[in-house]
């Protein structure tokens, strides 16, 4: 049996090399098309690393700074400013949490508008989209930049940052999850005299509120690191904290808040990830 499937596959072989006689052997145009792309690319490397002045001298002398770096940094301690320390963790997960809900909410109506198969005109649905992609370009720290200037220093401006960046990401998620439910609901609405409205609370809803759930869990856990970064800028946070620590090179501090971050995202991970997977049906014990 074997040596006739063996057989066999040899002869269909032969039939599609028969069959497509270049699939194997390809052109020297293409060939050459491939070396020419390949040898582009790889000079656009070498030239960007060049202009930015890469230095593997540089690199050397980097990297045994860093291992100093790396020593001072044990033990980890946070000497006599760890009341501080979770106080700035706990406004980081505030402006974290507080950011990707109020996107959420911002960001849910305006999915509707953006979806086809529930806005119908061209120019509406071209105008939304275009919308969500221009303020989906701007990035958080960008946006804490500007929020600073608007309401001042500290967590406020953080928040808004967070929101205003997620409004975007969540309004073309959204959008998608929506175009892609099932019309058979919305046509069982429609057929008992259900209104506009009834098909999207009744027939949409129901099919996409998990998968919206689950992004808006994951974004949470992706915007605590965010609200860390923007905290340097002055957007409140440890990340204030931490940026303070590594001017003074108290690098004990440094590595006691890293581990507390890292602690901390863990922890978010871990419970999102049992929570998306028991929203949208799968089983809850950890993989």
């Amino acid at each position: 049996m074997k040596s006739q499937a063996s057989a066999l596959a040899s002869v269909d072989r032969a039939r599609l090399a028969q069959s497509y006689p270049d699939i194997f052997r390809p052109s020297l145009f293409k060939r050459m098309q491939t070396v020419t792309i390949i040898v582009a690319l790889v000079g656009l490397f070498l030239f960007g690393m060049a202009w930015l002045g890469f230095s593997f001298e540089k690199l050397a002398t980097g990297i045994g700074r860093l291992g100093v770096i790396i020593g001072l940094m044990f033990p980890p301690s946070p000497g006599s400013l760890l009341h501080l320390y979770l106080k700035g963790l706990a406004e980081t997960l505030a402006i974290a949490f507080l950011g990707t809900m109020l996107a959420a909410i911002m960001a849910f109506p305006l999915a509707f508008i953006a979806a086809k198969n529930v806005v119908g005109q061209r120019i509406v649905h071209f105008l939304s989209r275009r919308f969500l992609d221009a303020i989906r370009g701007v990035d958080t720290l960008i946006w804490a930049l500007i929020f600073i200037n608007v309401v001042g220093l500290g967590p406020f401006a953080g928040i808004l940052a967070v929101a205003m960046s997620d409004i975007g990401s969540f309004g073309k998620l959204f959008s998608e999850a929506i175009e892609t439910a099932d019309t058979k609901p919305v046509d069982g609405v429609t057929s008992t005299g259900g209104s506009a409205l009834h098909q999207i609370r009744f027939g949409i809803v129901p099919q996409v509120l998990p998968v919206i759930l689950s992004q808006v869990l994951y974004y949470f856990e992706s915007n605590t690191r965010s609200a860390t970064v923007i905290g340097i800028v002055g957007a409140g946070g440890i990340g204030l904290y931490l940026s303070n620590e590594i001017n003074q090179q108290n690098w004990d501090h440094v590595s006691f808040i890293i581990l507390m971050i890292l602690m901390t995202v863990a922890a978010i991970d871990f419970v999102s990830a049992r929570l998306r997977r028991s929203m949208i049906g799968g089983s809850s014990k950890p993989i």
